[in-house]
Parts: C-alpha cells; sequence; structure tokens
C-alpha cells in the first residue's frame, strides 16, 4: 500500500498494483536519462507541460525503482495502459508533486509538525 507521507503513490497497470516514489537516487537518474542537468532543468521540463512518450518512459520507469518494483525502461514500455493514459499522468503529477513540494491536487503541502 503507498504511503503518501513518505510521497509514495499507488498506480495500477494491466491489473496489477505498483507504488511510485521519486527518492534522491530515481530523481538522479531521470536527471540523467533526460540531461536536465539540475534539479531545477526537471522541474521546468516537466512543467512546461509537454512531455514526450520517451519522457513518460523515463519518469514512469524512475518512479517505478523508487517504488521498490524491479523493471527496466523496456519492461516499463511494455507495461499495458488499460486505464488509459490518464491515469498514468495523474499519477506521474502527483509523484512529481510529493517530490518537488506540493500535496497532490497542486496545494501547498500543511506543517511537518501541525499544532
Amino acid at each position: 500500500m503507498a504511503n503518501r507521507i513518505r510521497g509514495e503513490v499507488p498506480l495500477t497497470l494491466g491489473g496489477r498494483r505498483y507504488t511510485l516514489c521519486l527518492t534522491l537516487g530515481a530523481l538522479a537518474e531521470l536527471e540523467a536519462a533526460l540531461q536536465a542537468g539540475d534539479l531545477a532543468g526537471l522541474a521546468a521540463r516537466f512543467a512546461g507541460g509537454r512531455v514526450s512518450a520517451r519522457d513518460l518512459i523515463a519518469l514512469l520507469g524512475v518512479a517505478l525503482r523508487g517504488g521498490g518494483h524491479d523493471l527496466d525502461d523496456a519492461a516499463v514500455a511494455r507495461l499495458p495502459l488499460a486505464g488509459g493514459l490518464d491515469a498514468v499522468s495523474v499519477a506521474l503529477g502527483d509523484v512529481l508533486a510529493a517530490a518537488f513540494g506540493e500535496a497532490p491536487g497542486g496545494e501547498a503541502p500543511g506543517p511537518a509538525n501541525p499544532p
């Protein structure tokens, strides 16, 4: 089960439930794969809203590996999109928001230690 506090996001593909998470290692792998240079470049790339299928495979791959799934990008590319691309896009948006400091839905996260 995905733990939203840890930045984990659930995603079901082909009838199987996965956990997505962007760890520091996953972000470093994504920077290299997309030749983003740094985290700001990576954030800017996805903030523009225009991504290629290759970008989605790279992002989904590192998020799956960060979530504990042992899948290379070739295996990720073969995953069925039974729920459509919308479900994948929403989950990837949520995992990016969690990694870059926004709560799912674009809201600012609450304080780390609420009163």
